[in-house]
């Protein structure tokens, strides 16, 4: 029997996520075979609507392999092939589909690192974010069901209620707090072992509704990049190059990353090092989805708990721009409802949110049972 979530998916991620009109091209791209059911249902709609759908599978046993002993060269002509055909392309939806998160453990930190510069960054930050229509998803497989401590059945009925909200009626509540984020100037927060200070005044912000990522729902910002000062301690669970990192705390002196540690102190510093802006902070923005309440390990959802923020080191985004370049984007997530420690965050001394939940009264729209 067919099961109709899938093609109400596939049918708003066609037609309010990445808009598709008749003639245009898309890239449905496949990481992980498992994910093939829902590609097969996009493509199948694609064509209905008159688009042209084109396909990618990317297997992360073979891309391990190739990339174990590549050079910079080679690394180089990979990303030329895919930027070219990325370049053809008017939308793209990424189905992220592995049954195994850690694929890509192992493979040696110099090669990751030429792996980010010469092909994630050009293909995807330069050409994919800033030249299509996108959005990327997960897919519902075993992994996925496993790194959520839930059985398969149950973790498909959480999957399709978070990607299936009505994105419309959160847009429409979110603009609230985009609209009070571009007129404040100072933000600070407190929670358990972070005390953060920092200015949003004249960073553009923007709210994420279905249209880049499903699941979807925050309202970003970025900080004026030397702005930052005090601490933070992440607590939640995060995986970086298929490395699973907790316990993260970084402390800033005018912007900068100055001490960072974690279950995993020199790799995190490595990642710092990547570059000049890995050390500084390219967003700040709240988790709104209030069908999210737990970390899974995944940032696509982790990311969008409600009650929570996240804190980002490396590059800004485009809508949100503070100057910050990095061949890293890290998304670290904080949770602040009353499970897990509880926290404060204030606009210009003002007090907006506390334990997770929206206390101004133009703001309480965005609290959870407002939005299901």
């Amino acid at each position: 029997m067919k099961d109709i979530r899938y093609e109400k998916l596939a049918n708003n991620l066609l037609t309010y996520s990445v808009k598709i009109k008749k003639g245009e091209n898309i890239l449905v791209e496949i990481l992980g075979e498992e994910g093939i059911p829902l590609a097969k249902e996009i493509i199948r709609n694609a064509e209905r609507l008159g688009a042209r759908p084109y396909f990618n599978i990317i297997n992360y046993e073979i891309l391990k392999e190739m990339l174990q002993n590549a050079d910079e060269e080679q690394i180089k002509m990979y990303a030329k092939h895919d930027k070219a055909k990325m370049k053809d392309m008017d939308a793209y939806i990424g189905i992220r589909a592995t049954s195994n998160t850690s694929a890509l453990n192992g493979i040696d930190k110099k090669i990751m690192e030429l792996y980010n510069k010469y092909y994630t960054t050009p293909v995807h930050f330069e050409e994919r974010v800033k030249h299509t229509k996108w959005c990327i998803l997960r897919y519902p497989n075993n992994s996925m069901a496993q790194m959520s401590k839930m059985n398969t059945d149950e973790f498909e009925d959480f999957f399709f209620k978070v990607c299936n909200l009505d994105y419309e009626k959160m847009s429409k509540a979110m603009d609230s707090l985009k609209d009070l984020m571009n007129k404040t100037d100072k933000v600070h927060i407190i929670g358990d072992d972070t005390d953060l200070s920092f200015s949003i005044k004249n960073i553009p912000a923007e709210k994420y509704v279905g249209t880049f990522n499903i699941p979807d729902g925050e309202v970003a910002s970025a900080p004026v990049r030397n702005s930052v000062n005090g601490y933070i301690t992440y607590n939640t669970e995060t995986y970086y190059n298929g490395i699973l990192f907790n316990d993260i705390k970084f402390e800033f002196e005018n912007g900068k990353i100055i001490k960072a540690t974690s279950n995993k102190t020199k790799e995190l510093n490595e990642i710092l090092d990547t570059d000049e802006g890995a050390r500084y902070i390219g967003e700040f923005a709240f988790g709104l989805n209030p069908y999210i309440e737990k970390p899974i390990g995944d940032t696509l959802f982790d990311e969008k708990i409600k009650g929570s923020f996240h804190f980002t080191p490396g590059d800004s985004l485009e809508e949100s721009d503070n100057g910050n370049r990095s061949s890293i984007h890290w998304d670290i997530v904080n949770i602040q409802t009353p499970e897990y420690g509880g926290g404060e965050i204030y606009f210009d001394n003002v007090l907006i949110r506390k334990d997770g939940r929206f206390v101004l009264k133009e703001l309480e729209c965005l609290n959870p049972e407002n939005l299901i």
